[in-house]
């Protein structure tokens, strides 16, 4: 954890110089911000917590039916693992073991070229991401860079054709293999992803879209350290919101070890609780909506589902 608090110290300076700002976490904590207009990617939301609402993640989320089959495929994939471990054939790949994910990133710029991050800020995220996801035994190995200048793939929506036909052209690899897609989506809108079950569905659309700003040292402050790219990974590797199912729903996000909370978080609201059962919000989170100076860990139960959902949906 120390070195990931290094490695984001070291961006959010980077990224306020770029930015010409510097972004102050009391300021990002004030009561104010909540019914100030907040501006990203040129986009005029009502407020941060209107922006928080719409526009933080478009992650479409499995309903009831999905999400009780994946369980029930993850207690198949951890039934299988744990007998053949008791009768010596193999070690059970989803208690811990080491994962490299070939990644694949689609640099999208409209057509005078506006819009591509730097080769070193792929970098940075990709170090980002491998510092993020280090205690769950995940790795993130950048093994190709395109680039394809297209006005209407450039501010595509989720689920538009123009997506659809970005991803089908670009997407490359198995079911194991990351795809990103850096864009500038219409509406003030940071990023989605695809669950790992529908990859079976759907192939082509398995992948991850960001902000191309919110890359570190982008100018999409305060999501600029490069957490919307880890949030959005989370999705591809199995992971819910951790405000998934609010203060009521007993399920949740699927995991034991993050306390239950009422509505998605912003800013950085220490000691924030909104819900009776025990423990305050998880708003250092990654699969909180916190801003990405706060956002600094996941909790043991969501690495192991992420290993879980990799051994039943994603290892070759």
């Amino acid at each position: 954890m120390k070195n990931l608090g290094n490695l984001r110290a070291l961006l959010l300076l980077g990224a306020a110089g770029a930015a010409g700002l510097l972004v102050s976490p009391v300021m990002a904590q004030g009561q104010s911000e909540e019914h100030r207009p907040f501006v990203i990617n040129g986009h005029t939301w009502a407020s941060k917590a209107d922006f928080i609402e719409r526009g933080r993640c478009l992650t479409r989320q499995p309903n009831d039916e999905e999400a009780g089959e994946m369980d029930a495929a993850l207690r198949s994939t951890q039934a299988a693992n744990n007998a053949a471990s008791a009768a010596g054939k193999r070690p059970p790949p989803a208690t811990g073991g080491a994962v490299t994910v070939p990644v694949h990133w689609h640099v999208i710029t409209n057509t005078s070229g506006a819009g591509a991050p730097t080769n070193r800020q792929i970098a940075d995220q990709i170090k980002v991401l491998n510092a993020a996801f280090a205690s769950s035994s995940f790795s993130f190995n950048l093994v190709s860079t395109d680039t394809t200048a297209n006005n209407a793939w450039f501010v595509a929506a989720p689920g538009s054709n123009d997506e659809k036909a970005m991803k089908a052209a670009l997407r490359m690899g198995g079911a194991n293999a990351l795809n990103i897609y850096s864009t500038s989506p219409g509406g003030g809108l940071l990023g989605w992803a695809t669950f790992p079950s529908s990859y079976s569905r759907n192939p082509s659309d398995d992948g991850v879209v960001i902000l191309y700003s919110s890359v570190p040292g982008g100018s999409a402050a305060p999501y600029n350290l490069g957490d919307t790219a880890t949030h959005e990974v989370g999705h591809w590797l199995g992971l819910y919101h951790t405000f998934q199912g609010g203060c009521s729903d007993t399920r949740g996000d699927y995991v034991l070890d993050t306390a239950a909370e009422k509505s998605a978080a912003f800013g950085c609201p220490v000691g924030r609780d909104t819900c009776r059962q025990a423990g305050v919000d998880p708003i250092e989170n990654f699969m909180d909506y916190t801003d990405d100076y706060c956002m600094i860990k996941f909790s043991i139960q969501q690495s192991e589902r992420m290993q879980s959902m990799w051994a039943t949906y994603r290892a070759n």
